[in-house]
């Protein structure tokens, strides 16, 4: 069996209430409340999508406020800690929803969903993995699928003369020729750890399969020593010594959208990355995107690896639970708000304007109309072809270990500790 099926982390923008004067949660008053990502473009559907509810709905409004990535990651662990959780508890799934449930903290929406069947079967049936927890749903999956992406610039590859990676193999060899140009091979926002992850899981799973990061998940000893695991951590510990990554990464961070801005200025040749980056470099990159300079790609094979190349790491989908605190009246606001708007036809076209894959069945049939109609299919296919669509190692753990993970990736990049210190490090905390 796979992992559960999830979510990769989305960088973010500003942060505040949507509106003057919101409150900003817990269980009291008549409407319903919402904390959210702040990132453009996939904020402004979001507060859309919003808007069209409550038009609709006068009677029974949801207050929604924006937050950064790290803030509200933040911020909401407090907020629930306290019995003090938005209506509408936004997330990534995995084992931090389990952390909810075990607390008693969100409430089990499986009756409901039995009741809204067709709801149901209008969305992918992976994303409801990473909303599943013993065998019950305790999240709305929404939005977007994201798999994380290999992207490169096209311009930097003609000043070197060279074709995108197809091996690991070939990255080693880039490495080299594009540092002797003056470009970075690759952009990292390192002092945002999550984006060092997204390496790791890769390397991972190409060179053995989701079996390897399953025996971590599965809670089994001593997990992290597997010798593809070691073998791995080498491997991006090779590429980091031999000037990989941009000079100054661990002090990047990924929420400025720092290092997408070195890809699309030029000073990076590639970058692995979630979808949900293809909208704000099309934003913000000037002609980037539209002058067709960005390509893109799925990470690619290691030689003599084991895993499955189509496989995929990332996110199927976000997800969105209903606050156990809530009254009963935001509950039902909250469960109309599912029912409607929040992955209605409006708001597919919208995630889908945005260079995003919605999780509906179907949504493909609006990629035609799209500018970025390639970038689309291209995420769609590798969602729906993958062998293995993994969650997020962050997520897929609880809140404890995922930190302690996060901690010791960061030290694996700034080489301070080895593979094995690593190894002995994570395996302290398996099953925690």
């Amino acid at each position: 069996m796979g992992l559960p099926l999830g979510a990769a982390l989305a960088a973010c923008g500003s942060s505040g209430p949507t509106r003057p004067g919101t409150p900003s949660g817990g269980g009291g008053g008549g409407g319903a409340t919402y904390w959210y990502l702040s990132t453009q473009p996939q904020e402004g559907v979001r507060t859309r999508t919003v808007e069209r509810f409550n038009k609709a709905n006068p009677n029974g409004q949801i207050a929604g406020t924006t937050f950064q990535n790290d803030a509200f990651k933040t911020k909401i662990k407090t907020a629930i800690g306290a019995g003090q959780a938005p209506t509408l508890i936004w997330g990534w799934g995995g084992g931090t929803l389990r952390s909810y449930v075990q607390a008693g903290q969100v409430d089990d929406l499986t009756s409901w969903f039995d009741q809204n069947a067709t709801l149901k079967d209008r969305l992918f049936p992976s994303s409801f993995g990473a909303a599943t927890i013993d065998g019950k749903i305790y999240a709305m999956p929404c939005e977007t699928m994201q798999p994380i992406v290999l992207y490169y610039d096209k311009r930097s590859f003609d000043k070197i003369g060279a074709q995108p990676p197809q091996t690991w193999g070939d990255i080693m060899d880039l490495v080299p020729k594009f540092n002797a140009q003056g470009i970075a091979p690759f952009a990292l926002g390192g002092q945002s750890r999550w984006t060092n992850m997204m390496w790791l899981e890769f390397l991972f799973d190409r060179m053995g399969g989701p079996e390897v990061f399953q025996a971590v998940f599965d809670a089994e000893k001593d997990a992290w020593n597997n010798p593809i695991a070691i073998d791995a951590l080498g491997k991006v510990q090779e590429l980091v010594k031999a000037d990989g990554f941009i000079k100054g990464f661990s002090s990047i961070t990924a929420d400025s959208n720092a290092d997408q801005a070195l890809l699309y200025t030029g000073k990076a040749a590639m970058m692995l990355h979630g979808g949900w980056t293809y909208g704000s470099m099309k934003q913000d990159g000037g002609d980037f995107v539209s002058g067709g300079n960005l390509g893109y790609m799925n990470f690619p094979p290691i030689d003599g690896g084991k895993g499955d190349p189509t496989n995929t790491v990332g996110n199927p989908g976000q997800y969105m639970s209903i606050s156990s605190k809530a009254t009963p009246e935001q509950k039902e606001i909250a469960k109309k708000f599912f029912a409607t708007e929040l992955m209605g036809d409006q708001a597919v076209k919208e995630w889908v304007a945005t260079g995003a894959v919605p999780i509906v069945k179907g949504a493909d049939k609006e990629f035609a109309a799209s500018d970025d109609a390639e970038f689309l299919n291209f995420v769609y296919n590798i969602a729906v072809n993958a062998k293995t669509f993994a969650q997020s190692w962050d997520q897929a753990l609880s809140p404890t270990a995922a930190e302690v993970l996060l901690d010791n990736i960061a030290k694996l990049f700034q080489l301070s500790i080895s593979p094995k210190e690593f190894a002995t490090n994570m395996n302290a905390v398996i099953g925690k």
